[in-house]
C-alpha cells in the first residue's frame, strides 16, 4: 500500500511510521526541514520537506491512503487559537483538498479525546456521539478540524476514519509530559512533585496506538461519504496517581512521589474515559 503521511516525526507518528515500514508499506512522509523521528527507524520512508500549507502537485499520484497525524502544539502550553486553527484546520484542509484533486479517496485522521472538553464533566463515559465542547485552543482547533474534514468526506464521497487518541504514553514522548518526567526522576533518584492525581484517564501505550492506525488502513468496512469515528483506548481507566505509583514502583525509584505539591492546570479535565464499544485498539 502507498501511504502519504504527515506527522511522521511526531511521537505517535514515529511509531506508526516504524510499523508501516516494517509491514512493507511504501510511505511518502512530509516533515519540517531538519526534523527527526522520535524513535530510530530501521528503514527510511521517502521524505518530503515542507509545511502543510505548501503545494504538493504530483506527490499524491497513485497514493492509496492519506494518513494525517500532524498537529500544531498538541501538548501544553498550547499556541494561540488563531495559530492552532490555521495549522490544524486551514492548512490541514488545504493539503487534504490537494489529495482529493489528485485522486486520493481514503483518509485516516488523528483526533484527540480532549476535543470533548466540558462534556467529560457531564458524561460518565465519552462516546462517539458525545458533544464536542472543547475549552482550550488546541482541542478547539482539533474539534473544528474533525467537523470540517468529516463534512468534506461527505461532500466529496470519501472514505474517512477519524481516530480519537486517549492518554498515550511511551518511548519518544516529549520530555515534559508525565511518563517521561516520572522516568527521569526515577532514574536520577529525585523526588517527583505532582498534583493530587485524581484525574481519571485511559492510558494507552504508543505501540498500541500505532497498531490501531495500521489496522485502520483496512477500508473494507468503510462506506464512501459516511465517515466513521473510533476511539483508540484500552477501556481500563486509571487515576493519574495510580498510574504514577505503578511506574514509580516498577522502576524501583529511590525518591518520593510528593502528591499534591503541584496544582491542577487551568481547565483541567478530571475525567476522560471512553465507553468500551467505541474502542478499536
Amino acid at each position: 500500500m502507498k501511504i502519504f503521511l504527515t506527522g511522521g516525526t511526531g511521537f505517535v507518528g514515529s511509531h506508526f511510521l516504524a510499523q508501516a515500514l516494517a509491514d512493507g508499506h511504501e510511505v511518502i512522509a512530509l516533515r519540517r526541514p531538519g526534523s527527526l523521528t522520535r524513535i530510530p527507524l530501521m528503514v527510511q520512508p521517502r521524505w518530503i520537506e515542507g509545511s502543510l500549507d505548501e503545494n504538493y502537485e504530483g506527490l499524491f499520484e497513485e497514493v492509496d491512503v492519506f494518513v494525517h497525524m500532524a498537529s500544531h502544539t498538541p501538548n501544553p502550553p498550547y499556541d494561540s487559537l488563531e495559530q492552532c486553527t490555521y495549522w490544524n484546520v486551514y492548512a490541514s484542509l488545504k493539503l487534504t483538498t490537494q489529495a482529493i484533486k489528485q485522486g486520493v479517496k481514503k483518509y485516516v485522521i488523528a483526533g484527540s479525546c480532549f476535543e470533548y472538553g466540558k462534556s467529560a464533566e457531564r458524561f460518565d463515559y465519552l462516546d462517539i456521539d458525545t458533544p464536542l465542547e472543547p475549552t482550550l485552543s488546541y482541542p478547539t482547533s482539533k474539534a473544528a478540524a474533525s467537523v470540517a474534514l468529516m463534512g468534506l468526506a461527505r461532500e466529496k464521497a470519501l472514505q474517512l476514519k477519524l481516530l480519537r487518541i486517549f492518554q498515550v504514553y511511551g518511548e519518544g514522548e516529549p520530555a515534559n509530559r508525565l511518563w517521561p518526567s516520572l522516568r527521569a526522576a526515577a532514574d536520577s533518584g529525585a523526588d517527583f512533585p505532582m498534583s493530587k492525581g485524581e484525574q481519571l484517564r485511559d492510558f494507552i501505550r504508543v505501540e498500541e496506538v500505532a497498531k490501531a492506525f495500521i489496522q485502520a488502513l483496512d477500508f473494507s468496512n468503510c462506506t464512501f461519504g459516511s465517515p466513521s469515528i473510533q476511539h483508540v483506548a484500552t477501556g481500563c481507566p486509571q487515576s493519574v496517581l495510580e498510574f504514577s505509583q505503578y511506574w514509580w514502583n516498577r522502576w524501583q525509584a529511590r525518591g518520593r512521589l510528593i502528591v499534591g505539591a503541584v496544582p491542577y492546570r487551568h481547565n483541567e479535565m478530571m475525567r476522560v474515559i471512553t465507553s468500551k464499544q467505541t474502542i478499536i485498539s
